[in-house]
């Protein structure tokens, strides 16, 4: 399964509230994005299928090593296009914005390449 943009928000919005709260829940997941509880229920059970996250029978989200992966790729893309954003004069709140839509189709290559100058400068 390839997994689309609003997939991979909401890997990294789990891993983000996991990282945060140490659990997750759906209900964290709706209050964090702001989404609806079906929206959410939806997505869980899509990534649940696809073997990104599991479920337990308390409600608890879990990231699979697939679902963990895909999550720090994408969390890692977001900070380091949002660092080199504000290091050019953005500001964070526009930086973290665009940084959340750039994330979802930038390129390895070019991520690795933003990475490589941010290195070179420390």
């Amino acid at each position: 399964m390839s997994l689309h943009e609003s997939g991979q928000m909401y890997l990294e919005s789990i891993l983000v509230l996991h990282r945060k709260n140490g659990a997750v829940r759906s209900i964290d997941v709706v209050e964090y994005m702001g989404y609806s509880k079906p929206s959410v229920s939806r997505a869980v059970g899509l990534l649940k299928k696809a073997d990104y996250v599991t479920v337990d029978g308390s409600g608890y989200i879990t990231l699979t090593e697939k679902g963990k992966a895909e999550a720090e790729k994408i969390y890692d893309r977001h900070r380091v296009i949002a660092k080199i954003l504000m290091e050019i004069g953005v500001d964070e709140n526009i930086a973290t914005e665009d940084a959340c839509k750039i994330e979802h189709v930038i390129s390895d290559e070019s991520i690795d390449a933003i990475k490589k100058h941010l290195q070179n400068k420390d």
